[in-house]
């Protein structure tokens, strides 16, 4: 049963094509539905996540890195009575547009279309479903609902803001305009995904051998629940320790959250989604556990994200989307399905690139260049 807050997929602000209502399904299922059913989605198994998809085969990519989001935001929805569906929907779909090789596929990608609007995934994301999947007779991209389009843009400049509310008025780009906020289920969307990526990061890490549990000793959100399963199995080590640690983290995360929403929910005494919308944010962690993921955060940036071996190989995937991009804007007749036919050569080269996975433009790199820049 949903809260009068959540998002009612019978009252949605509807699809830019009009269609008849499915049979089966809600209009949030049907998104969901077609988000699973995308080629992008199925991209994201061979995107990064923090390591290069060869350097191991059970390190998180795009693709489990979102359905492992989509899990925790309806164990979140769920006890607040959200609409499960739209979460999911929104958190399968929410990096579709990334580019391969993580945020330094994405940083290299935004310094070559620097003068031509720039690229950022979040709205590259909202791209894919709006207009670069081809998959129907009558429009382009998957025509998903309002609500769905809205949570896939989950950060937008005010110029970019600015150029889709001349687009679309009124649309999903009129709150960054306004300084309103999503739908809840957006709003959760937002915190599973951090959620996430904090606690698959510390397994990704280990497994790597870049971090160790040593190092985490002074990390509070990891070593309290360390400690509580060492209290309770005593001579737990290796691989068990770390997951049941993980486990009871990612646990106490999200009944902290639950139970700050909730508290937040209850004493702004908003009714609706749309008042929801017009009020401070409401998904949250309680301030105590707010400072002590902020702490993990930081650790994993100093620690994993610039060690110094994964930025020596992100320093290798930069230079490979710079060299693609300029080879491809000199001779777009090296890119296929009609790329080289579009009339806006730098933006097309740029959804070429970002549509790509880690394995193909590496391999494409070394076509066009005959070098190997990555192992």
């Amino acid at each position: 049963m949903t809260a009068p807050y959540a998002s009612d997929p019978g009252r949605s602000r509807g699809r830019r094509h009009p269609e008849p209502p499915a049979p089966t399904r809600t209009e949030f299922q049907r998104d969901r539905d077609r988000i699973v059913h995308s080629t992008a989605f199925r991209r994201l198994v061979y995107k990064t996540q923090v390591f290069l998809n060869h350097e191991g085969d059970l390190f998180r990519t795009r693709m489990t890195h979102s359905l492992e989001v989509a899990q925790l935001g309806r164990s979140i929805a769920r006890p607040l009575g959200l609409d499960e569906d739209l979460v999911e929907a929104i958190a399968l779909a929410h990096d579709l547009g990334h580019t391969p090789f993580g945020h330094a596929g994405q940083d290299a990608l935004n310094e070559c279309m620097r003068a031509h609007g720039g690229f950022e995934h979040n709205l590259q994301s909202l791209r894919v479903v709006d207009r670069l999947e081809e998959r129907y007779p009558d429009y382009d991209g998957l025509n998903l609902s309002f609500e769905a389009r809205e949570g896939i843009l989950k950060h937008c400049s005010r110029a970019n803001a600015e150029r889709l509310e001349a687009a679309e008025p009124g649309g999903v780009a009129r709150r960054f305009l306004d300084r309103t906020q999503p739908s809840l289920e957006a709003q959760l969307c937002n915190l599973a995904d951090e959620i996430a990526y904090n606690a698959h990061d510390i397994d990704d890490g280990v497994r790597s051998g870049l971090l160790a549990m040593e190092q985490l000793d002074g990390i509070e959100l990891f070593a309290r629940f360390r400690d509580q399963a060492l209290q309770q199995h005593p001579g737990l080590h290796g691989r068990r320790l770390l997951y049941e640690s993980i486990r009871r983290m990612l646990s106490a995360q999200v009944y902290d959250v639950i139970d700050a929403t909730a508290q937040a929910l209850a004493a702004s005494g908003i009714d609706s989604a749309d008042a929801a919308r017009g009020a401070a944010p409401m998904l949250r962690f309680s301030p105590g556990m707010q400072v002590r993921s902020g702490a993990l955060k930081q650790f994993l940036l100093h620690n994993l994200y610039r060690h110094p071996q994964v930025m020596e190989t992100m320093a290798g995937a930069r230079r490979v989307v710079r060299e693609l991009f300029d080879a491809y804007v000199a001779e777009p007749a090296q890119m296929g399905g009609g790329f080289d036919e579009r009339p806006d050569r730098e933006r097309a080269v740029a959804d070429y690139i970002a549509g790509m996975t880690d394995r193909f433009a590496a391999r494409e790199h070394e076509r066009l260049t005959g070098r190997r820049l990555l192992p």
